[in-house]
């Protein structure tokens, strides 16, 4: 049997960009299509319409390469108070399809998290997890050095444990406004602690470089990939002193970026750190693909209607799978309350799984490639993030910068210019500026008891450092 194509264009004639811009005239009565374009936090134009003669070309994004319909790793989020009750969670995670686990630990800075004064205890939390088949993240502040022995202990040096260590001191700084002794000192630590594990376990990542102090403090994307950029060089560095081969300090870095609910913005945030990274791994003589973990944005999340936060996760959600994160971490619809319930941690996973498994997003590598906008908005994205990145290299490098106040600086910009456009109304949030249900918001979940009585000090021997504090923000309180 053959098929027949029916021409459907046929009979009409080819449409012009002379006729669209024809048509704009018309409906705008008169104003010019220039008054279209729109405006990025960091002052990027994005066009109403892209054709061939205004894109950029295909950028070279190296991502790794996806196969089957996991494309990605789904990375459940486990925070809870105690270790039973992170255990308990963790296990439930990994039964309803999560991949890996990222464990939060209580740092004593009112964050909340796993409270977690010992080896002993975090082997609690991590009972009956197959350490060697699922990826450990975790994510401990000034407390990762001690935190990542801990982990080893647990461990036991099985040479597979794909861990995580996520290693990140510098975050911990911008976020708190200072460091327990010298920030300088805190890097070398980790780094030392990091070149040591990473001889017991080969396929380990050691640290973690991204700028979501930026984005949660409203800074715009820019300004986030150019802190991301930052420390990754700088961990890089201090790996190689502690004695790390350039190929081996960069393959065991992690790049993390945060996503948002406006999906275009955070696909071409993904590639634009690959096109980043490209360009200081090959200005290092390392030749090494990106791996990012992509978390969605605590900023967009509202307290109000907090239903509405399950459409804006799926849309970050949607972006990092699109955008080529290698790990996916979503938060829930009450992380702006609290504690999430079940409902919430289940409804954060099935989310992804839905992506993946019945959208099939994870088949295709790059899917984004070729698109006019999406080209575009990588190409000018990645420049002003490089030049924000050289910025903060030519100011002694990213610790340098974010107590000279450069950081600070920067992200109050962005964070004005949102607050800007929640005024006027180009940027609006569902159940807060528009169809706000007027139902106040419930009251935050009960943080539990028995907790350990101390938290390892983190402290080292020295000054401590300091600088003006990335406090996160909420679009919400903004708007207000």
């Amino acid at each position: 049997m053959t098929t027949s194509t029916t021409p459907l264009a046929d009979g009409f004639e080819p449409a012009t960009r002379a006729d669209w811009l024809n048509l704009v005239a018309k409906t705008l009565k008169g104003a010019g299509a220039e008054t279209l374009i729109g405006r990025t936090a960091d002052g990027l134009a994005v066009p109403p319409l892209f054709a061939l003669d205004d894109a950029s070309p295909p950028l070279p994004v190296a991502a790794a390469p996806r196969t089957g319909d996991r494309g990605w790793d789904v990375r459940a989020v486990t925070a809870a108070p105690t270790a039973t009750q992170a255990n308990a969670e963790a296990l439930d995670a990994l039964a309803g399809g999560a991949a890996s686990l990222l464990i939060r630990l209580d740092t004593g800075d009112g964050a909340g998290g796993v409270a977690v004064s010992s080896a002993d205890d975090l082997a609690r939390a991590l009972d009956k997890v197959l350490i060697d088949v699922s990826p450990i993240a975790l994510d401990a502040g000034f407390l990762g050095p001690v935190a990542a022995g801990w982990l080893d202990d647990v461990a036991k040096a099985a040479p597979a444990a794909p861990l995580a260590l996520h290693l990140d001191p510098i975050t911990a700084f911008a976020r708190a406004g200072a460091s327990p002794g010298p920030i300088a000192a805190h890097v070398t630590t980790a780094a030392i602690a990091a070149a040591r594990l990473a001889e017991t376990y080969p396929k380990a990542s050691l640290f973690l470089a991204t700028g979501s102090a930026a984005h949660e403090a409203g800074g715009s994307s820019a300004w986030e990939l150019a802190m991301a950029a930052a420390a990754a060089v700088a961990y890089a560095k201090a790996l190689s002193a502690a004695g790390l081969g350039l190929e081996a300090a960069f393959r065991s870095i992690v790049l993390g970026v945060a996503l948002d609910a406006e999906p275009l913005t955070s696909i071409a945030k993904l590639r634009a750190l690959r096109v980043i990274w490209a360009r200081i791994t090959q200005a290092c003589g390392v030749s090494h693909p990106a791996r990012i973990e992509a978390r969605t944005s605590g900023r967009m999340l509202t307290r109000a209607d907090r239903w509405t936060n399950l459409v804006r996760l799926t849309s970050a959600g949607f972006s990092g799978a699109v955008g080529g994160a290698d790990a996916l971490v979503l938060g829930t619809y009450s992380d702006a309350i609290g504690l999430p319930d079940a409902l919430g941690l289940r409804m954060a996973r099935n989310t992804q799984l839905i992506l993946m498994e019945e959208a099939h997003l994870g088949r295709v590598a790059d899917p984004a490639a070729g698109s006019w906008a999406l080209e575009t908005m990588t190409d000018d994205l990645a420049r002003a993030a490089w030049a924000a990145f050289q910025s903060i290299e030519t100011a002694g490098g990213l610790a340098t910068a974010l107590e000279a106040g450069l950081i600070a600086e920067a992200v109050a910009t962005g964070r004005n210019t949102l607050k800007a456009a929640l005024s006027d109304r180009s940027l609006r949030l569902i159940g807060v500026t528009d169809f706000a249900s007027g139902e106040p918001a419930p009251s935050a979940a009960d943080a539990g008891a028995g907790l350990p009585a101390k938290i390892p000090d983190a402290r080292l021997p020295g000054a401590d450092s300091a600088c003006p504090a990335l406090s996160p923000i909420r679009l919400e309180d903004l708007a207000q």
